[in-house]
């Protein structure tokens, strides 16, 4: 059975389209680093996606406008601001197909992300060798690695909660000497519960992270951090609390880029250790003629969840009582693109497949055969990433915490 969804494209939604379509860049007139300078710039993805089986061995067919985004960055000497505007909310209501992916409540589909992705203030200066920033505002933790928005799939990885920690109010410093650059801050730990959520300001401060960067050499970078996040699944507190680790390393070199990342999250009650999730992911891109061509390929293990009227939806809050089962997805991912200019537009068809598979590793009730009709998956996907004006292309850093910096 094929159902077919096409997202519905309201007034505010074609409005947004137009908007980011037409986003121009707006820059200062000097290349002098003390002088003020202003970027801006846009992105979306008209994007359809095909799951096959998608839930009970039928297939879905359901086509959107994801990562609908609008970046402003500012810089004045040693001041900055960062602003990410995420619009969907507006595109994205009933989640994004995504098998494999969980979080804030969605399951096998992408939530989406608050209005409010970014709103950072940072001030650095340097001396004898030494660099420090300190920032300040709502983003996103110094844990783990870049926003998937990012990098060069169109699809999500599984292990985005395990991987990242974003939109919260973030207190965070940085110092750099030579190579190293180290990294702390704090938090409030609640996960953003809808796209107009800012968080509990009352928590702030309950969690902190660190992260230690080592780059090398110009082309290479490697990454390890740890950050403990009270009750993030319950915003008014005193649920799980998650203990989480990342490592990875990344490469790059003009066209050429390369990463292979290590996350897990141990979930407590109190010094009880509850549960359990780790990932393991590796992704590459390369020009390959006129084509740029990136594969992608994670096993990452996840909560099962109980869903509550919806078999994509699971409950929010949730406790220990309400993990049915843990899964443990394998996914490799292709995906083809080929960049075009429209004037000031960049306009990038691609064409993206995933073959996934899925088996319950906790001996539980939950059945993956039975829920999906099948332990084997297939999703295509095909679309345009269109975007005009400024790149963020290491959406996470901050100041002096950015390698490139």
């Amino acid at each position: 059975m094929l159902r077919v969804v096409i997202g519905g494209y309201g007034p505010l939604q074609v409005w947004c389209a137009l908007l980011l379509a037409t986003a121009l860049p707006v820059r200062g007139q000097t290349h002098d680093e003390h002088a003020f300078r202003l970027d801006v710039g846009a992105q979306v993805l008209p994007l359809m996606t095909h799951a096959s089986p998608a839930l009970a061995g039928d297939a879905m067919t359901e086509a959107y406008l994801t990562q609908p985004m609008l970046f402003v960055h500012q810089q004045w000497r040693g001041v900055s601001a960062q602003v990410t505007l995420n619009l969907e909310g507006w595109t994205l209501e009933r989640g994004e197909l995504n098998a494999g992916n969980a979080g804030e409540g969605y399951v096998d589909r992408r939530h989406p992300h608050t209005f409010l992705h970014e709103a950072v203030l940072s001030a650095s200066a340097a001396r004898g060798g030494w660099s420090g920033s300190v920032a300040a505002g709502r983003g996103f933790v110094p844990f783990g690695t870049d926003d998937p928005m990012a990098r060069p799939i169109a699809k999500y990885a599984a292990n985005h909660h395990l991987a990242q920690i974003l939109e919260r109010w973030i207190l965070l410093g940085a110092v750099r000497r030579g190579p190293v650059i180290v990294e702390g801050s704090l938090f409030n730990g609640d996960e953003p519960t809808s796209p107009e959520s800012l968080g509990r300001i009352e928590r702030f401060g309950d969690s902190w992270s660190a992260r230690v960067t080592l780059l090398p050499h110009d082309a290479l970078e490697l990454q390890g951090s740890h950050a403990r996040v009270e009750s993030p699944e319950h915003a008014p507190g005193g649920g799980l609390d998650s203990r989480k680790w990342s490592a990875s390393v990344r490469a790059s070199h003009g066209t050429l880029y390369g990463m292979v990342e290590w996350a897990r999250t141990t979930e407590y009650s109190g010094d009880r250790r509850a549960f359990a999730f780790a990932s393991v992911l590796g992704e590459a891109s390369a020009e390959v003629g006129a084509f740029r061509v990136a594969a992608r390929f994670e096993r990452t293990s996840r909560p099962e969840e109980e869903r509550m009227g919806s078999a994509f939806r699971s409950a929010r809050p949730h406790s220990d009582d309400n993990i049915i089962g843990v899964t443990r997805w394998r996914i490799a991912t292709l995906n083809i693109a080929r960049d075009v200019r429209l004037g000031d537009l960049r306009v990038t068809p691609f064409a993206e497949a995933s073959r996934l598979s899925v088996e319950e590793i906790t001996g539980s009730i939950f059945d993956p055969d039975e829920h999906y009709g099948s332990s084997n998956h297939w999703s295509l996907s095909a679309g345009f990433r269109i975007g005009a004006g400024l790149v963020h292309s290491r959406m996470g850093r901050y100041a002096v915490g950015m390698p490139s910096h």
